[in-house]
């Protein structure tokens, strides 16, 4: 079992902006994957249960797949989800650079005002 990790950030940008830029398929284009990777969108459903599926392509051709299954979303506010490394299918793989990944991490997107 993985140890809980938690990751603090602060932008300087309206909630719903930032909501958005995790959400919206012409914003995540801008940064999800890492510079001079492509990034392909195969499904992507942001409801309850929904899914975002997509494929990361790294300047060598290699080709990585993700997953993601919507558990809440509650905008600007909150966004809970499940991800893992998948196939094309949308099946569960190991993640392709280390064997020891966790199958599923768990994800949380929370707004917390300043206080």
């Amino acid at each position: 079992m993985f140890p809980k990790t938690e990751i603090t950030r602060s932008f300087n940008a309206p909630r719903e902006l930032v909501f958005k830029a995790f959400t919206e398929s012409e914003h995540l284009q801008n940064w999800w994957c890492p510079k001079g990777w492509a990034f392909d969108i195969s499904k992507f459903e942001l409801r309850q249960e929904g899914v975002f599926h997509y494929s990361q392509t790294s300047p060598d051709g290699n080709v990585m797949w993700v997953k993601f299954v919507y558990h809440e979303v509650n905008a600007p506010d909150k966004l809970v989800y499940t991800s893992f490394f998948s196939d094309e299918m949308g099946n569960i793989v190991l993640a392709p650079f280390n064997d020891n990944w966790p199958l599923e991490s768990q994800y949380f997107y929370i707004h917390r005002a300043w206080r």
